[in-house]
């Protein structure tokens, strides 16, 4: 019976408690998928799963290069927190990471997509202006769900 809780346990990235040092991190994490500034010297390190995985962990890391925190930021409540009309793309992507997807819309905008977990088929969305201005974000239907799976075209 403990073999598979211990199989199962090596299938669990768990966060880096604070305090661990940045090399530590990336000899556990591996090469981060994106490296944000952040003010004060401090930086984000981003390991996205994208573009059909459903986590990005953002790990904050001080200006000595030690975690302050750690989290998976792939989540409605985090999309909705963000400010309208404030962030540009890098802001964008250093709050939830690089998407999955992106499409352009009419006029010149962009909307940018993330899966994210949950038990229904959905993913995040949120909308660029052509001025790169985010403009809001919705939670959507994932369209890889509407293929038929009855082997019927």
């Amino acid at each position: 019976m403990a073999l598979p809780a211990v199989l199962l346990a090596g299938c669990v990235q768990l966060p880096p408690p604070p305090g661990t040092a940045a090399d530590e991190v990336r000899r556990t994490w591996g090469t981060p998928t994106g490296t944000h500034t952040l003010p004060g010297g401090a930086s984000r390190l981003e390991y996205a799963t994208g573009p059909y995985g459903r986590t990005t962990w953002m790990i904050d890391l001080d200006a000595a290069g030690r975690v302050q925190q750690a989290r998976q930021v792939l989540s409605p409540e985090t999309l909705f927190a963000l400010p309208v009309g404030t962030l540009d793309r890098a802001a964008l992507q250093r709050e939830l990471g690089r998407p999955g997807e992106v499409h352009g819309v009419h006029g010149g905008g962009q909307t940018w997509y993330w899966r994210y977990e949950t038990n229904d088929c959905l993913w995040l969305a949120a909308s660029i202006t052509p001025a790169g201005v985010f403009s809001g974000g919705a939670v959507l239907v994932d369209p890889a769900c509407d293929a038929r799976s009855d082997g019927f075209n």
